[in-house]
């Protein structure tokens, strides 16, 4: 015991100075003095010796005690069941062990208990019962009794090695997507076909080959993967640096091929979890590819890449695919309500108005829902503009109206978004049995349920781009009025920054396409000029502008002002024209109790994931964030942190693919 060890040091030091003594006034002749210490010498060592007795005495006694509480079976219970007791004392310091801890040769008799394992302390602090921690090759759950001065000690090693092992070896699925494979095998030559499936398929094969993962090819460009828990936490912490290498090869060959993976775990249904690895699959797919989708059964989506910007995957064949789809379903309907997002702007707008003619040229009652979800600043001034021509060509109500009316065998088409959360008319959608959704967003992981027909794709500049390459495949020829195209043209207009951003091919073949049809070009410039209010406003805003990491630019406007998303959008765009700035994110509120973010990027820092993090979403180049109850100044401070921790991961990825 530890106290008992430090008296006998105390003793000793104390009888070794009197002998010292002893011997000196023997030395210098007080030879009367020196018995009288010699006597009081002696009577020290018998009292000393007396104390140590009783004290070895009172243990002996304390196990007798103890042993006779438990009774002899009980304590060979606790020896077989590898069960502990301690009991200590008001200063933590222990003062019995059983029989288990001795044969384990825990030393903490009369030492601090803290000084075996320093866990201990949360127990006498109150802020657990219960701890699990390692002494040794040994695993203790250790317990503290309640208004007792006692803890039980239960081996649990076996226990928990089993636990961990049966942990890692949960089955993992996987499915391995090679994006744009099938289009590009249409049209390139064997010597061509050869060489993609040397340099990207062949990789596949072999990184799942160098982890341990059962692999087999579904089809020419998929993969199937069956892996553990173990193998899942390796390819985690390399960060799925077969993304990279995948994106890079193709980039080598000069072919515009992803790679797009999903994993499901989490769950011992292989139903379920089949369900849940191709759900996750087109997640990834529908995002934009270049990206890992992962999902453990009861929790949230976990993405994992998505560092390049969407490409043109789609193809003509699938573009009137979708368009004979869309013609059906809308030719089986009775009605149908066209519904944008809340505060429409004018891609929303002008792509509901599309297909609402869609619908009108197979002669079926249409309605745009629009009355009650608001609109843009510019949006509404164009349509005070074109009002009368519009309200003789459409039908325009708002969601209360739209929820009464709909029936069961109605369709709904809901245009650029597809998140319950912010669509423009959540009544109506809560009462429809047939959706469809067109948008050319990044799918998030909140979706519509059971949608009839999903039409995603994140490589389109608009949801304009998207209906406006649908028509041309119609049945029946679609009238677009001027005034319609025009306002098409604007979407596209205003989505591109100008065709600045996110353009391909196919954006200029919709604005070709629609300046075919015949636009106003002068109107829609000037449905886009500012009014001097808003200039002076957009100069406000740029005041609060600060670098950040070098190549941000954040402008955090004053609480007190509230700004319109248009203007947030168009002085993000500004900021943008910075020389040498990479992104831009300005923060402001847009109601009493809402504050949003908008973020534009030239396309090297993807925003999209940066407001992910914060619970927003939108494009690789251009995204957004609305939060209820908030104040600009901790919107500032989380935005920095989240860049941060951005940077760090992509920091991290990049020494992880410089070692390969």
């Amino acid at each position: 015991m530890e106290r008992l060890e430090n008296f006998k040091v105390q003793v000793g030091i104390i009888i070794f100075a009197q002998i010292i003594a002893l011997v000196a006034l023997y030395l210098v002749g007080f030879h009367q003095s020196a018995i009288m210490l010699t006597i009081f010498l002696a009577l020290n060592i018998a009292l000393i010796t007396w104390i140590m007795y009783r004290f070895q005495n009172d243990k002996q006694k304390r196990d007798i005690d103890i042993s006779r509480i438990l009774g002899t079976d009980a304590k060979d219970a606790l020896l077989f069941g590898e069960v502990g007791i301690i009991t200590y004392d008001e200063q933590y310091t222990a003062t019995w062990i059983n029989d288990f801890l001795e044969m384990r040769n825990i030393g903490v008799l009369g030492k601090k208990v803290t000084s075996w394992i320093p866990e201990i302390s949360e127990l006498f602090q109150g802020e657990v019962d219960t701890i699990v921690a390692k002494n040794e090759e040994f695993i203790y759950e250790i317990t503290r009794k309640e208004n007792a001065q006692v803890l039980y000690i239960r081996d649990i090693t076996e226990y928990q090695t089993l636990s961990l092992n049966y942990q890692k070896e949960h089955v993992v699925t996987g499915l391995l997507h090679l994006d744009n494979y099938l289009e590009i095998q249409q049209y390139e030559d064997e010597a061509k076909m050869a060489l993609i499936n040397t340099n990207l398929r062949q990789p596949l094969v072999n990184w799942a080959t160098k982890y341990g993962m059962f692999i087999r090819r579904l089809r020419s460009d998929r993969f199937l993967v069956v892996l553990n828990e173990d193998i899942f936490s390796q390819i985690v912490k390399d960060r799925f640096s077969i993304l990279s290498e995948i994106r890079n090869a193709a980039e080598e060959i000069d072919v515009s091929i992803t790679l797009s993976m999903s994993f499901a775990r989490g769950t011992n249904d292989y139903h379920l979890m089949d369900t849940m690895v191709n759900d996750l699959l087109e997640l990834a797919q529908s995002r934009g590819g270049d990206q890992v989708a992962v999902k453990r059964y009861g929790e949230n989506v976990k993405y994992f890449g998505g560092n390049s910007e969407a490409k043109e995957k789609r193809s003509k064949v699938r573009v009137r695919v979708m368009a004979q789809a869309i013609k059906e379903a809308i030719s089986e309907a009775d009605r149908i309500f066209v519904i944008g997002h809340k505060e429409m702007d004018f891609d929303c707008m002008a792509a509901a108005l599309c297909v609402s003619r869609i619908c009108a040229s197979y002669q079926k009652e249409s309605y745009v829902v629009s009355e009650s979800g608001g609109v843009e600043a510019q949006l509404k001034e164009a349509l005070n503009v074109y009002r009368e021509k519009l309200k003789d060509r459409h039908r325009f109500i708002s969601d209360s109206e739209a929820s009464k009316l709909i029936k069961k065998n109605d369709l709904i088409i809901m245009v650029d978004h597809h998140e319950p959360t912010i669509t423009g008319a959540p009544e109506t959608v809560a009462k429809g049995n047939k959706i469809i959704v067109i948008d050319h967003h990044r799918r998030g992981e909140s979706f519509i349920d059971q949608p009839l027909l999903v039409y995603i794709e994140s490589g389109a500049s608009s949801s304009c781009e998207l209906i406006s390459e649908l028509l041309p495949y119609q049945a029946n020829k679609v009238d677009l009025s001027e005034e319609e195209a025009t306002l098409m043209y604007l979407g596209i207009l205003v989505d591109t920054n100008r065709f600045k951003m996110r353009t391909g091919s196919r954006t200029f073949e919709a604005a070709a396409y629609l300046r075919k049809i015949g636009i106003d070009a002068m109107a829609a410039e000037n449905m886009l000029k500012e009014t001097y209010d808003e200039f002076e406003a957009k100069t406000n805003i740029l005041k609060y502008s600060e670098k950040y990491k070098g190549n941000i630019v954040i402008s955090a406007v004053d609480n007190r002002h509230v700004l319109t998303r248009t203007l947030m959008a168009q002085s993000a765009d500004s900021l943008l024209n910075i020389k040498g700035m990479e992104a831009s994110f300005v923060i402001a509120r847009t109601a009493e109790d809402m504050v949003n973010i908008s973020a534009r990027s030239k396309g090297v820092i993807n925003v999209q994931v940066i407001m992910e993090k914060m619970k927003g979403g939108g494009h690789f180049s251009a995204a957004a964030l609305q939060r209820e109850g908030a104040h600009v100044d901790e919107i500032h401070e989380e935005l920095k942190r989240v860049i941060d921790q951005y940077f760090d991961e992509e920091g991290k990825n990049n020494e992880d693919n410089s070692d390969k």
